[in-house]
């Protein structure tokens, strides 16, 4: 009898450490839901300043009209920092796609008519300086860590072959924080983030009056790729 009660209890005792061992492993138990809104969204800050660099794409779909601006920019952004790309600029209601290379604080393009690279100056086209996408004082990373009433919403299925579980978390930002990535930001910003269970950000869109006297649109980021290494160069 004495041995028939110690098995007994040897296999409960296992059968208890396997169902522990599940729990802890399972992305979707208690333990993922203990951090909070804030938590999370300062964590996916942190892993965006931290990486090597991403594939980036910025894109508006409601510009204001008469608003000569960024409409799209695509490309890799380095913690170097610098960037790599192209940028979609509006001006005069005509879009042009212009080559980009942003990199120690100087900005070259190659302009639509105009042979080779020139440097420019992206605040007189209503455009951020590209290669501060990643900078953790002027980047996206810092309108993360600026939000404020942050909330969590409801998790889905997403990224490449929807492997991935996306969560939504949404809040508000100070204008003068978003200035810093598009210039002439102004008020409060809606903001919508989606962050991956490897606290990587990767849908950031933002709401609010991006250009001074025009109506609100809205941006929205996405970010791919973390860990992307390239060398850029100025032209």
């Amino acid at each position: 009898m004495l041995r028939t009660g110690l098995t007994r209890i040897t296999a409960a005792a296992a059968l208890t450490s396997a169902l522990t061992a599940c729990s802890g492993d399972d992305p979707s138990g208690p333990a993922a839901d203990e951090r909070s809104p804030e938590d999370v969204v300062a964590a996916a800050a942190t892993t965006l300043t931290d990486t090597s660099g991403v594939q980036l794409s910025l894109s508006t779909d409601d510009l204001p009209e008469g608003i000569n601006a960024i409409q799209k920019a695509v490309g890799v952004a380095t913690d170097a920092p610098a960037f790599e790309g192209t940028l979609t600029v509006l001006l005069t209601g005509q879009a042009f796609e212009v080559p980009v290379i942003a990199v120690d604080d100087d900005v070259f393009a190659q302009i639509p008519l105009t042979p080779g690279w020139s440097p420019v100056d992206p605040e007189e086209y209503g455009a951020p300086d590209p290669a501060g996408f990643l900078s953790p004082d002027d980047g996206f990373a810092a309108i993360l860590e600026s939000a404020t009433d942050l909330e969590k919403g409801e998790s889905v299925r997403g990224g490449a072959d929807n492997s991935e579980i996306l969560t939504t978390y949404t809040g508000s930002v100070p204008g003068e924080v978003v200035d810093k990535v598009i210039p002439g930001a102004s008020g409060d910003f809606d903001l919508t983030a989606q962050v991956t269970e490897d606290d990587e950000l990767r849908e950031l869109a933002l709401t609010g009056v991006f250009y001074s006297g025009a109506e609100p649109n809205t941006y929205t980021v996405g970010f791919e790729e973390y860990g992307t290494t390239q060398d850029i160069t100025a032209p």
